[in-house]
């Protein structure tokens, strides 16, 4: 048997490592465990700010570093602490909003607040997902800049997903970055920030290069990710922008992806 060929392996959340009910099945957590015991270490990266990740890592059991709110934040989750955080710039994140809605019309809104305790915002019409994760709804535009933020969430009415990231990237790409993250989730970060930023931070705390990484994700904003690493794995739902630069399409989330990759890593 040869020696497992990756030293990092770092996994998306929702699409990738979680099935639709927020669970990791055995067979996934099990190829993983077998993947540190070989070496490697296990690095989630995901869009979810720490608040919202954190009882997922509990669950796991995971106590390593991860790597959230699209690289925004370094958290390490054995220590329940942030390491680093970067957070929007609220003038300059204002100044892209009212470009945005000058081109595609009035947005519902939400934003996410810095910080391990930080809440999430919600503006009127804007469509929450459903499951537990909390919202604090809001109605004085004012209180969504009242305190630093890590990302704005943007939903227009009657434009997709797509066409609602494309049009606003147009718009305001060199003020900020503005990424689709998965189903009504289209946000603005800080200019230059992804979670290939986040990626690299944490790897090299671990003493991790990239030629050592393999990546895996389901969504646009993984795109960087697998720029990044030497090889990136689209879960066999992904998004059509990210299967075309993916090394390797494995199965769905809902169909143990992670685990079918790693298994024949494992066994080679």
């Amino acid at each position: 048997m040869s020696p497992f060929p990756y030293r990092l392996v770092a996994t998306d959340l929702d699409g990738t490592l979680l099935r639709a009910d927020e669970s990791v099945s055995a067979r996934t957590r099990d190829a993983l465990a077998a993947a540190t015991e070989a070496g490697a270490a296990h690095i989630v990266v995901t869009g979810r700010a720490v608040p919202w990740t954190r009882h997922i890592l509990d669950d796991l059991g995971y106590e390593g570093i991860a790597v959230c709110g699209q690289g925004a934040q370094v958290y390490h989750a054995g220590e329940h602490r942030l390491l680093t955080s970067l957070t929007l710039d609220r003038q300059l994140a204002g100044l892209a909003l009212s470009k945005i809605e000058a081109e595609v019309g009035p947005l519902a809104l939400a934003a996410s607040r810095d910080g391990l305790e930080g809440e999430v915002l919600m503006g009127p019409g804007y469509r929450a997902h459903p499951g537990p994760l909390p919202y604090v709804p809001y109605e004085d535009p004012a209180e969504l800049w009242a305190a630093p933020l890590t990302k704005l969430y943007l939903q227009h009415p009657t434009l997709s997903d797509d066409e609602l990231t494309h049009a606003a990237r147009a718009t305001v790409g060199s003020l900020v970055d503005v990424v689709m993250a998965g189903p009504g989730v289209v946000e603005i970060l800080p200019l230059g920030l992804s979670k290939a930023t986040g990626l690299s931070l944490a790897a090299r705390r671990l003493g991790v290069k990239a030629a050592e990484t393999i990546a895996f994700g389901d969504m646009p904003n993984d795109i960087p990710m697998f720029g990044w690493a030497a090889h990136g794995v689209a879960m066999g739902n992904a998004h059509d922008e990210l299967r075309a630069v993916a090394d390797e399409v494995t199965a769905s989330n809902e169909e143990d992806g992670i685990a079918v990759v790693l298994e024949r890593l494992l066994s080679v």
